[in-house]
């Protein structure tokens, strides 16, 4: 298992904390795909494999400001 450092993520993301936010929701996403289209799942857990790309840069994501109650 890999271990990330909190400047790993920062780099990847604007800090370290909306880093691990991201990586977390992409895991999510990965665990929903079917397992035939992800043929190294098996290999590494999802959130491994989630830091991974998101350090690597594959990963796209978009904030979006919430709205507040009037």
């Amino acid at each position: 298992m890999r271990v990330f450092t909190p400047d790993e993520i920062a780099n990847a993301s604007a800090n370290k904390y909306l880093g691990v936010l991201v990586a977390a929701k992409y895991a999510r996403v990965l665990n929903e795909m079917p397992k035939n289209l992800t043929p190294s799942a098996r290999e590494k857990k999802l959130t491994t494999r989630a830091m991974e790309e998101l350090a690597g840069g594959d990963v796209e994501y978009k904030v979006i400001p919430r709205r507040r109650a009037e």
